[in-house]
């Protein structure tokens, strides 16, 4: 990282799921926390994902994921990121995660799961403690 700046966050929609409200809420969120975020939109590929992640210079990468297919989805994303020599892009996500695949997401190296219900505040929270401090 050691780059200068507000921290920014790609915030994306993987794979066949078409709602992206919670989504939105959290861009939106991020945002007005002072974050630069790139929201990709929906049915986006992992590689085109991580693409978007290098090609902003992003510190994290957030995933909105409600499909299902979250175990495939997180791990193919974090490979990705290996193979690109882009590991230091944090990785963290929400959506409809049950409580069982967090432990084994999080051992792939996802850096944090929120799920339904989780106040936007505690977002900001924890992408602020986790992630490069703001630029003074």
């Amino acid at each position: 990282m050691g780059v200068s700046g507000p921290i920014r966050v790609v915030v994306a929609k993987p794979g066949l799921d078409g709602h992206d409200r919670g989504a939105k809420v959290i861009a939106r969120a991020l945002r007005d926390a002072g974050m630069e975020v790139i929201y990709t939109g929906l049915h986006q590929t992992p590689e085109q994902i991580v693409d978007t992640a290098i090609q902003e210079d992003a510190d994290a990468i957030g995933l909105s994921i409600l499909s299902g297919a979250h175990n495939t989805l997180f791990a193919k994303v974090l490979e990705l990121l290996r193979e690109r020599d882009a590991a230091d892009i944090k990785v963290f996500g929400g959506g409809i995660i049950p409580e069982g695949d967090i432990p084994p997401l999080k051992e792939l190296g996802v850096a944090e799961i929120f799920t339904p219900g989780t106040p936007t505040g505690d977002v900001v929270t924890w992408v602020r403690s986790n992630l490069r401090e703001l630029a003074a």
